[in-house]
């Protein structure tokens, strides 16, 4: 906060709470006799793009996983990724048949998340409201630093593009959709999709669909992906 960019860091944090509001990921209660709040910290990263240049300023408010309690606060962490290996397969698909070959990026992906178990978290710093002793943050949606966000996020997004008719691949993170001869290759890597197709309009549909049910980034073709320049 003392150096010569605090602006727009403090912009970044701003942008990230309202985010938050949006979402309603937590709602003010008072803190019940008992529970155990977990912590938060804001962390700061420069987003830079392929050449190294600042692309923007980016505030993550992050729950401190590491005092929750198995069995209370959360059951389940397992979260599949793509591997490496699905993902030059589909480069090598892209290349053979020509196919356009798209990148989509899901803004505050965990956010999407539903969660089981009842959680309660400190309030943000610098972002307290009422008594932030007594008054707390009950999660009703997963948040980034929780043990469980990306399965609750992996879940949350393999319902929705199965209900599109998109169907699941040998790897659990790339998907499918044929339509005569007509097809669509989905590749989720935690917040990043790339999407390999033959066909125009059915890759725009997709766009569409994924739009309407997250807040999603358009960045067009794919040029740098998992930090490898196409």
């Amino acid at each position: 906060m003392q150096g010569s960019n605090s602006q727009k860091w403090i912009d970044a944090m701003i942008e990230e709470y309202k985010s938050m509001q949006d979402n309603k990921v937590w709602e003010l209660v008072p803190l019940p006799e008992g529970a155990k709040p977990i912590g938060c910290k804001w962390i700061f990263k420069t987003k830079r793009d392929s050449k190294g240049n600042v692309e923007r300023y980016k505030a993550r408010l992050v729950a401190k996983g590491f005092t929750q309690k198995e069995g209370i606060d959360f059951k389940e962490t397992f979260s599949p990724v793509s591997t490496k290996d699905s993902f030059r397969t589909i480069m090598a698909l892209v290349a053979h048949f020509d196919l356009e070959f798209h990148q989509m990026d899901v803004k505050t992906a965990f956010l999407n998340g539903d969660i089981d178990e009842t959680i309660y978290m400190v309030q943000p710093e610098n972002f307290e409201s009422g008594d932030p002793k007594n008054m707390v943050c009950k999660l009703t949606k997963s948040i980034y630093g929780l043990k469980q966000a990306s399965r609750q996020w992996y879940h949350k997004f393999h319902q929705v593009i199965v209900l599109f008719g998109f169907e699941i691949n040998v790897d659990n993170c790339v998907y499918h959709k044929f339509s005569g001869s007509k097809h669509i290759f989905l590749v989720l890597y935690v917040d990043d999709i790339l999407l390999a197709t033959n066909d125009i309009g059915m890759l725009h549909e997709t766009k569409r669909f994924l739009s309407k049910n997250f807040k999603m980034k358009d960045l067009g073709d794919a040029s740098f992906v998992l930090g490898i320049q196409i």
